[in-house]
Protein backbone atom coordinates (compact mmCIF):
# COMPACT_ATOMS: atom_id res chain seq x y z
CA UNK A 1 0.00 0.00 0.00
CA UNK A 2 2.51 2.36 0.85
CA UNK A 3 5.68 0.79 -1.41
CA UNK A 4 6.45 3.82 -3.30
CA UNK A 5 6.42 6.69 -0.27
CA UNK A 6 9.17 7.30 1.75
CA UNK A 7 8.79 5.75 5.26
CA UNK A 8 9.79 7.39 8.06
CA UNK A 9 9.33 5.48 11.66
CA UNK A 10 9.92 6.34 14.99
CA UNK A 11 8.74 4.50 18.11
CA UNK A 12 5.09 4.90 18.30
CA UNK A 13 4.72 6.84 15.02
CA UNK A 14 4.49 5.79 11.65
CA UNK A 15 4.84 8.38 8.69
CA UNK A 16 3.99 7.67 5.31
CA UNK A 17 5.80 11.10 2.91
CA UNK A 18 5.79 11.74 -1.06
CA UNK A 19 9.30 10.96 -2.07
CA UNK A 20 8.51 14.11 -4.70
CA UNK A 21 8.25 16.58 -1.17
CA UNK A 22 12.22 15.76 -1.28
CA UNK A 23 13.32 18.30 -3.92
CA UNK A 24 12.61 20.83 -1.64
CA UNK A 25 14.71 22.87 0.73
CA UNK A 26 15.00 22.02 4.25
CA UNK A 27 12.86 25.03 5.47
CA UNK A 28 10.50 25.14 2.84
CA UNK A 29 10.31 20.87 3.47
CA UNK A 30 9.01 21.80 6.99
CA UNK A 31 7.10 24.79 6.31
CA UNK A 32 5.20 22.15 3.82
CA UNK A 33 5.23 19.30 6.37
CA UNK A 34 3.43 21.44 9.22
CA UNK A 35 0.52 22.90 7.15
CA UNK A 36 -0.03 19.77 5.24
CA UNK A 37 1.02 16.66 7.72
CA UNK A 38 -2.94 15.16 8.76
CA UNK A 39 -2.38 13.20 12.47
CA UNK A 40 -4.05 10.63 13.96
CA UNK A 41 -3.78 8.57 16.74
CA UNK A 42 -4.33 4.91 17.52
CA UNK A 43 -5.41 3.93 21.08
CA UNK A 44 -4.55 0.01 21.34
CA UNK A 45 -6.34 -1.76 24.15
CA UNK A 46 -5.46 -5.25 23.48
CA UNK A 47 -1.13 -6.58 23.36
CA UNK A 48 0.17 -7.13 20.11
CA UNK A 49 0.02 -11.60 19.75
CA UNK A 50 3.16 -13.05 18.92
CA UNK A 51 1.90 -14.38 15.28
CA UNK A 52 0.49 -10.50 14.81
CA UNK A 53 4.14 -9.38 15.71
CA UNK A 54 5.89 -12.09 13.42
CA UNK A 55 3.34 -11.64 10.74
CA UNK A 56 2.68 -7.91 10.43
CA UNK A 57 4.71 -6.16 13.11
CA UNK A 58 1.87 -5.19 15.37
CA UNK A 59 -1.67 -4.54 15.17
CA UNK A 60 -0.92 -1.09 14.87
CA UNK A 61 0.83 -1.67 11.38
CA UNK A 62 -2.60 -3.29 10.73
CA UNK A 63 -4.49 -0.13 11.95
CA UNK A 64 -2.23 2.02 10.13
CA UNK A 65 -2.76 -0.40 6.61
CA UNK A 66 -5.96 -0.39 6.62
CA UNK A 67 -7.08 3.38 7.35
CA UNK A 68 -3.91 5.46 6.53
CA UNK A 69 -3.03 7.34 3.39
CA UNK A 70 -0.55 9.14 1.87
CA UNK A 71 0.87 12.39 3.45
CA UNK A 72 -0.19 11.24 6.97
CA UNK A 73 1.51 10.80 10.23
CA UNK A 74 -0.15 7.92 12.98
CA UNK A 75 1.14 8.13 16.51
CA UNK A 76 -0.02 4.90 18.85
CA UNK A 77 -0.60 5.12 21.99
CA UNK A 78 -0.84 1.60 24.18
CA UNK A 79 -3.97 2.68 26.16
CA UNK A 80 -3.77 -0.79 27.75
CA UNK A 81 -0.45 -0.42 29.15
CA UNK A 82 -1.58 3.36 30.19
CA UNK A 83 -0.65 5.52 27.66
CA UNK A 84 -2.30 8.27 26.87
CA UNK A 85 -1.63 11.64 24.76
CA UNK A 86 -1.52 14.77 27.35
CA UNK A 87 -4.65 17.18 27.06
CA UNK A 88 -2.71 20.31 25.50
CA UNK A 89 -1.89 17.23 22.41
CA UNK A 90 -5.23 16.19 21.95
CA UNK A 91 -6.38 19.14 19.83
CA UNK A 92 -3.31 18.17 17.46
CA UNK A 93 -5.32 15.37 16.82
CA UNK A 94 -7.69 15.12 13.35
CA UNK A 95 -8.68 11.94 14.19
CA UNK A 96 -8.52 8.75 16.77
CA UNK A 97 -9.42 5.25 16.56
CA UNK A 98 -10.00 2.95 19.58
CA UNK A 99 -9.20 -0.88 18.40
CA UNK A 100 -10.78 -4.24 19.88
CA UNK A 101 -10.53 -5.58 23.46
CA UNK A 102 -10.39 -8.76 25.27
CA UNK A 103 -10.98 -6.30 28.25
CA UNK A 104 -14.83 -5.10 29.41
CA UNK A 105 -15.73 -1.86 28.41
CA UNK A 106 -18.44 -1.70 31.27
CA UNK A 107 -15.31 -2.29 33.84
CA UNK A 108 -13.71 -0.09 36.40
CA UNK A 109 -9.96 -0.87 35.74
CA UNK A 110 -7.89 2.32 35.75
CA UNK A 111 -6.85 2.48 32.11
CA UNK A 112 -10.34 1.85 30.88
CA UNK A 113 -11.76 4.65 33.11
CA UNK A 114 -9.02 6.81 31.73
CA UNK A 115 -9.92 6.06 27.95
CA UNK A 116 -13.66 7.09 29.35
CA UNK A 117 -12.26 10.50 30.26
CA UNK A 118 -9.91 10.74 27.50
CA UNK A 119 -12.70 10.08 24.99
CA UNK A 120 -15.48 12.02 27.06
CA UNK A 121 -12.68 15.96 26.20
CA UNK A 122 -12.55 14.45 22.60
CA UNK A 123 -16.39 14.05 22.58
CA UNK A 124 -16.70 17.56 23.64
CA UNK A 125 -13.78 19.03 21.23
CA UNK A 126 -16.04 17.23 18.52
CA UNK A 127 -12.63 15.24 17.49
CA UNK A 128 -13.81 12.26 15.05
CA UNK A 129 -13.47 9.01 16.81
CA UNK A 130 -13.62 6.10 14.89
CA UNK A 131 -15.03 2.93 17.60
CA UNK A 132 -14.20 -0.42 16.84
CA UNK A 133 -15.86 -3.33 18.59
CA UNK A 134 -14.57 -2.47 22.15
CA UNK A 135 -13.54 0.78 20.59
CA UNK A 136 -17.53 1.07 19.88
CA UNK A 137 -18.76 0.10 23.54
CA UNK A 138 -16.55 2.37 24.97
CA UNK A 139 -18.41 5.30 22.99
CA UNK A 140 -21.59 3.82 23.92
CA UNK A 141 -20.42 4.16 27.66
CA UNK A 142 -19.06 7.51 27.39
CA UNK A 143 -22.14 9.24 25.51
CA UNK A 144 -24.45 7.11 28.19
CA UNK A 145 -25.30 4.02 26.76
CA UNK A 146 -25.36 0.38 28.27
CA UNK A 147 -22.74 -2.14 27.31
CA UNK A 148 -22.68 -5.84 28.81
CA UNK A 149 -22.60 -9.43 27.34
CA UNK A 150 -24.07 -10.53 23.84
CA UNK A 151 -27.85 -11.62 24.77
CA UNK A 152 -27.74 -14.27 22.12
CA UNK A 153 -23.53 -15.20 22.70
CA UNK A 154 -20.35 -14.57 21.46
CA UNK A 155 -20.00 -14.12 17.80
CA UNK A 156 -16.86 -14.92 15.70
CA UNK A 157 -16.64 -15.28 12.29
CA UNK A 158 -17.99 -13.74 9.37
CA UNK A 159 -21.41 -11.87 9.89
CA UNK A 160 -23.93 -9.98 7.45
CA UNK A 161 -24.58 -6.32 8.98
CA UNK A 162 -27.76 -5.29 7.20
CA UNK A 163 -27.68 -1.26 6.34
CA UNK A 164 -30.87 1.26 7.42
CA UNK A 165 -31.45 2.72 4.23
CA UNK A 166 -33.07 5.85 5.64
CA UNK A 167 -30.37 6.51 8.16
CA UNK A 168 -27.88 7.32 4.88
CA UNK A 169 -27.34 10.04 2.49
CA UNK A 170 -26.06 9.02 -0.71
CA UNK A 171 -22.54 10.46 -1.69
CA UNK A 172 -21.85 10.24 2.05
CA UNK A 173 -19.46 7.89 3.48
CA UNK A 174 -21.05 5.05 2.14
CA UNK A 175 -21.03 6.62 -1.32
CA UNK A 176 -23.12 6.68 -4.26
CA UNK A 177 -24.59 3.45 -4.02
CA UNK A 178 -25.68 2.45 -0.51
CA UNK A 179 -25.15 -1.33 -0.17
CA UNK A 180 -28.47 -2.90 0.93
CA UNK A 181 -25.59 -5.23 3.39
CA UNK A 182 -21.82 -6.02 3.83
CA UNK A 183 -20.18 -8.90 5.71
CA UNK A 184 -17.75 -8.07 8.31
CA UNK A 185 -15.33 -10.31 10.37
CA UNK A 186 -16.97 -11.08 13.48
CA UNK A 187 -15.20 -11.52 16.57
CA UNK A 188 -16.90 -10.30 20.45
CA UNK A 189 -18.62 -11.25 23.15
CA UNK A 190 -19.83 -8.20 24.31
CA UNK A 191 -22.24 -5.79 22.84
CA UNK A 192 -24.28 -2.59 22.94
CA UNK A 193 -27.49 -3.18 24.99
CA UNK A 194 -29.18 0.35 24.74
CA UNK A 195 -27.55 2.65 22.48
CA UNK A 196 -27.10 5.96 23.49
CA UNK A 197 -30.40 8.47 23.23
CA UNK A 198 -28.03 10.53 20.62
CA UNK A 199 -26.82 7.67 18.56
CA UNK A 200 -28.49 6.57 14.84
CA UNK A 201 -28.09 2.78 14.92
CA UNK A 202 -26.93 2.52 10.87
CA UNK A 203 -26.36 -1.25 10.93
CA UNK A 204 -27.91 -4.58 12.72
CA UNK A 205 -27.74 -8.26 12.28
CA UNK A 206 -29.15 -11.54 13.06
CA UNK A 207 -27.14 -11.78 16.05
CA UNK A 208 -26.39 -8.12 17.34
CA UNK A 209 -28.82 -5.29 17.40
CA UNK A 210 -26.51 -2.29 16.84
CA UNK A 211 -23.74 -2.84 14.64
CA UNK A 212 -22.89 0.62 13.34
CA UNK A 213 -24.03 3.52 15.31
CA UNK A 214 -23.37 7.28 14.79
CA UNK A 215 -23.13 10.56 16.95
CA UNK A 216 -23.32 13.87 15.53
CA UNK A 217 -20.91 13.55 12.44
CA UNK A 218 -17.76 13.39 14.64
CA UNK A 219 -18.39 9.53 16.32
CA UNK A 220 -18.68 6.20 14.53
CA UNK A 221 -18.41 3.00 15.38
CA UNK A 222 -18.33 -0.89 14.26
CA UNK A 223 -19.10 -3.55 16.39
CA UNK A 224 -16.94 -5.74 13.74
CA UNK A 225 -13.29 -5.32 12.84
CA UNK A 226 -12.83 -4.12 9.67
CA UNK A 227 -9.18 -4.18 9.65
CA UNK A 228 -9.22 -7.92 10.38
CA UNK A 229 -8.57 -10.57 7.56
CA UNK A 230 -9.30 -13.76 7.96
CA UNK A 231 -5.68 -15.04 9.02
CA UNK A 232 -6.53 -12.60 12.07
CA UNK A 233 -9.47 -14.26 12.82
CA UNK A 234 -8.31 -17.75 13.04
CA UNK A 235 -5.38 -17.00 15.22
CA UNK A 236 -7.69 -15.24 17.62
CA UNK A 237 -10.09 -17.41 17.68
CA UNK A 238 -7.94 -20.51 18.27
CA UNK A 239 -5.95 -17.93 20.99
CA UNK A 240 -9.18 -16.76 23.22
CA UNK A 241 -10.65 -20.38 22.99
CA UNK A 242 -8.10 -21.44 24.60
CA UNK A 243 -8.28 -19.13 28.04
CA UNK A 244 -11.49 -20.92 27.23
CA UNK A 245 -13.54 -17.35 26.60
CA UNK A 246 -15.16 -19.12 23.71
CA UNK A 247 -16.81 -22.76 23.39
CA UNK A 248 -15.91 -25.23 20.43
CA UNK A 249 -18.56 -24.27 18.18
CA UNK A 250 -17.83 -21.12 18.10
CA UNK A 251 -14.39 -22.02 16.56
CA UNK A 252 -16.04 -24.08 14.59
CA UNK A 253 -18.99 -21.24 13.27
CA UNK A 254 -15.79 -18.82 12.42
CA UNK A 255 -13.52 -21.44 10.59
CA UNK A 256 -17.23 -22.73 8.58
CA UNK A 257 -17.83 -19.20 7.34
CA UNK A 258 -14.29 -17.96 6.31
CA UNK A 259 -14.44 -21.17 3.53
CA UNK A 260 -16.64 -20.04 0.99
CA UNK A 261 -16.91 -16.07 1.25
CA UNK A 262 -15.22 -13.21 1.83
CA UNK A 263 -15.47 -9.74 3.90
CA UNK A 264 -16.64 -6.48 1.89
CA UNK A 265 -12.70 -5.46 3.49
CA UNK A 266 -12.44 -2.65 0.68
CA UNK A 267 -15.82 -1.30 0.91
CA UNK A 268 -15.18 -1.14 5.07
CA UNK A 269 -11.66 0.02 4.72
CA UNK A 270 -13.41 3.23 2.44
CA UNK A 271 -16.40 3.99 4.42
CA UNK A 272 -14.20 4.23 7.31
CA UNK A 273 -11.40 6.16 5.93
CA UNK A 274 -14.45 8.79 4.57
CA UNK A 275 -15.51 9.32 8.10
CA UNK A 276 -11.74 9.69 9.41
CA UNK A 277 -10.81 12.33 6.51
CA UNK A 278 -14.38 14.05 6.60
CA UNK A 279 -15.18 13.02 3.19
CA UNK A 280 -19.05 13.76 3.23
CA UNK A 281 -21.68 13.15 5.82
CA UNK A 282 -24.51 10.57 7.26
CA UNK A 283 -28.37 11.93 7.61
Amino acid sequence: MFSSSFLYICPNTFSVLSPSITSFSLPLFFLIMVKQIRRYALFQATPDSEFVKETYGGYFNVFVSAFGDEGEQWDLFRVIDGEFPRDDDLEKYDGFVISGSLHDAFAEEAWISELCSVCQKLDVMKKKILGICFGLQIICRVRGGKVGRALRGPDLGLRKINIVQEMIEPGGYFGEEVPESLLIIECHRDEVLEPPESAKVIGFSDKCDVEIFSVEDHLFCVQGHPEYNKEILLEITDRVHKIKYIEEECVERAKRTTQKIEPDTRRLHILCKNFLKGRSHLV
